[in-house]
């Protein structure tokens, strides 16, 4: 029962975190460190972990984290990232919210927001937000992800692009040091990166754990961003990257 819980519980930290140090968790389990590489050990056989000098790492992103863990990671974060991005959108806006968590985050704190036009390809988005009744919601077409209820692919693209929105509100799965915004499937992607061609700002909401995971497609550069909404200072070398692009970047 004992070794079950300590096997869920780094697990858990793992994905909290991105990755995790032995030592640290011989710390908090009370047991040695030999004991604890086992246990990553164990993980690892299981594809759960990837082991590496002094603990383990989520795996190298092929696919992304099942939605309801998403959502319960880093919610307090998520919440000020969402009330931060809001407070930057004005009454009477028009604005494409992305698929994710975060971009949720942002939606819930738009509820007492007066006429807006809101265009979306995230179901759960459109569901918050028709408790708000004076915002227009346009939902758009295409292909629908059962997973986390987004909608993906070239209708949905194609759908987006007819608009030119006054803020574009994109969420990613993982930053890279080169300075890269990086997601998993390329269909959501694409449909970002359309709306980001024709909108007159775009947002990026991204919490900081997202600088220790991977993904395996590019979506944009974090120079093409406006902003960015965090919840801490990144590293300084790309906190330097983001200055020298005009990127801000917004501590919540």
């Amino acid at each position: 029962m004992a070794l079950n819980y300590r096997l869920d519980e780094i697990l858990a930290r793992a994905r909290a975190a991105g990755k995790v140090s032995a030592e640290e968790l011989a710390r908090t389990f009370g047991v040695t460190v030999q004991t604890v590489r086992r246990d990553l050990n164990a993980l690892g056989d299981q594809g759960l972990l990837t082991r590496v000098y002094g603990g383990a790492i989520l795996p190298s992103g092929t696919r992304n984290i099942g939605y309801e863990d998403r959502r319960r990671l880093h919610e307090a974060e998520k919440e000020r990232i969402g009330l931060a991005c809001a407070r930057r959108i004005p009454n009477g806006a028009s604005l494409f919210l992305d698929i994710g968590t975060t971009v949720e985050a942002v939606a819930r704190a738009l509820l007492k927001h007066g006429g807006l036009m809101v265009v979306t390809n995230n179901i759960n988005v459109a569901n918050i937000l028709a408790a708000n009744a004076s915002a227009e919601i346009l939902l758009a077409g295409g292909i629908l992800r059962r997973a986390d209820g987004g909608l993906v692919g070239e209708v949905t693209a194609d759908f987006v692009r007819q608009f030119k929105v006054d803020t574009a509100v994109i969420g990613a799965s993982a930053i890279d040091e080169a300075g890269d915004a990086l997601d998993f499937d390329f269909r959501e992607v694409r449909v970002a990166q359309a709306v980001m061609n024709e909108a007159r700002r775009a947002f990026l909401v991204a919490d900081i754990s997202k600088l220790s995971r991977t993904a395996p497609v590019r979506l944009a550069p974090l120079a093409d961003f406006d902003t960015w909404f965090t919840d801490a200072p990144p590293v300084d070398a790309l906190g330097k990257r983001c200055a020298e692009a005009g990127t801000e970047i917004f501590v919540a």
